[in-house]
């Protein structure tokens, strides 16, 4: 398709937008009485006006039933948990067996590393990209201290080449055979926060598994966002928050995937609590650990069922929709985006460089540009005049267009206030 800089032009692919029903959905906040251009769902997503209905249930339950709550509500909260099974699995490609919500993001993390990550003898290293995000970082570092590795020794760190703002994947695939008999566990984002690089999750898996370790993905940036086969790429673990494409709201429960080949191995260490026992025998309060068989069996503490309504409110509209339609905007609205930098790039006296990769399937729903010779002024620019953006130093601006609720008229709008804002400083 040939794009064009105009409104009309813009106006017209949200008419033949199958998603642009689904805007409606969304509460947007507002900046001089209009409804801003949201560019950070890679952060927080906006809040589904659907939401309010699921937590007033919980919290009428509460009111009515009390405990009986558990057992008795619309939605007993007993079982909350296992309506996600279904539709978390078709979003990351998962029999339901396979995936679990509990806690946050890095908590689940450091619980799937007590079963993943077991260093033996001269396998005790782990791998991942340099400049992760620093929670991984961090909980990396304290995962090999506590087994008595020191970090500049266990940790083995992916770099980007000097001059280039993207990792290489053939160079993963050759440090991991560099590697080879030393590496434990490989542990990636599956799309980078800074520059939105999607990487192969599939190649990167089989290669670790080749030379005998395990293979773990933080999917913060990419569950509800791109193509997901945790289970056909024979991925080990996964964990993701949902608040950023999944619009659960801040902070919220966390979803986790285990593949079914290791449900039955009673040989993996884990920390054990009493919601993830055997869930028919629960109630007689034994006192050895039975775990429930699946995903499951890893959580420790009964789940929050106020910060899982949310979640669940955003599930159930993603099962509506399907990843694949999803996606299918996703790449047309973040091309057009592409489109319209390049275009306001032409205009003015700047010069934009987009460094998240110009090949499709290597991005996702972001573009992180460097905005060489200009500075935050600009970016305060964009606040103040309605563009909600995220701003990472130096001078990079990510931009994240959610297909759920961005429109290719924002992206039109956004241009032209771009370009004022450039103009204006």
């Amino acid at each position: 398709m040939t794009f064009q800089n105009t409104l009309e032009f813009a106006q017209s692919l949200d008419a033949q937008d199958s998603l642009s029903k689904y805007r409606s959905e969304f509460i947007f906040p507002q900046v001089n009485g209009k409804n801003v251009i949201y560019f950070t769902g890679n952060s927080l997503g906006l809040q589904p006006k659907r939401t309010k209905a699921y937590v007033d249930e919980v919290m009428n339950d509460w009111a009515n039933l009390a405990v009986e709550g558990h057992f008795y509500a619309n939605k007993p909260w007993w079982d909350y948990h296992e309506r996600f099974a279904e539709p978390l699995g078709k979003i990351v490609g998962a029999k339901p067996s396979e995936v679990t919500v509990m806690n946050t993001l890095t908590v689940n993390l450091h619980l799937l590393m007590v079963s993943f990550y077991r260093p033996q003898g001269k396998r005790y290293k782990i791998l991942c990209e340099a400049k992760a995000f620093p929670s991984d970082q961090y909980m990396i570092q304290s995962q090999v201290k506590h087994h008595g590795y020191a970090p500049n020794d266990a940790i083995v760190e992916i770099q980007r080449r000097e001059g280039e703002h993207n990792v290489r994947h053939e160079d993963i695939l050759a440090k991991i055979a560099e590697v080879g008999d030393e590496l434990a566990l490989v542990l990636i984002g599956g799309v980078n926060y800074y520059t939105g690089q999607v990487f192969d999750i599939e190649a990167i898996t089989k290669a670790g598994h080749a030379v005998g370790a395990k293979v773990g993905w933080d999917l913060a940036h990419a569950a509800g966002n791109i193509k997901l086969e945790l289970h056909n790429w024979n991925v080990d673990f996964a964990a993701w928050c949902s608040y950023k494409y999944m619009n659960s709201g801040p902070g919220n429960a966390s979803g986790c995937f285990v593949h079914e080949k290791h449900h039955a191995d009673k040989t993996l260490n884990r920390f054990a609590g009493w919601w993830g026992h055997n869930k028919e025998r629960r109630f007689k309060m034994e006192p050895d650990f039975d775990p429930v068989q699946g995903a499951n069996g890893w959580q420790i503490s009964n789940l929050p069922v106020l910060s899982l309504a949310p979640y669940l409110a955003s599930v159930e509209m993603f099962a509506e929709v399907g990843m694949e339609a999803l996606i299918q905007k996703r790449n047309q609205i973040t091309a057009y985006l592409e489109f319209i930098l390049h275009e306001i790039d032409k205009q003015v006296d700047s010069t934009f460089e987009i460094i998240t990769p110009a090949n499709p399937t290597e991005r996702a729903s972001q573009l992180s540009v460097f905005l060489h010779g200009e500075g935050r002024t600009l970016f305060d620019y964009l606040m103040k005049n309605g563009v909600i953006t995220d701003w990472r130093e130096p001078n990079v601006i990510r931009l994240a267009p959610v297909p759920l609720y961005c429109s290719f008229e924002d992206m039109y709008h956004f241009g032209q206030i771009l370009k004022q804002g450039i103009v204006s400083n």
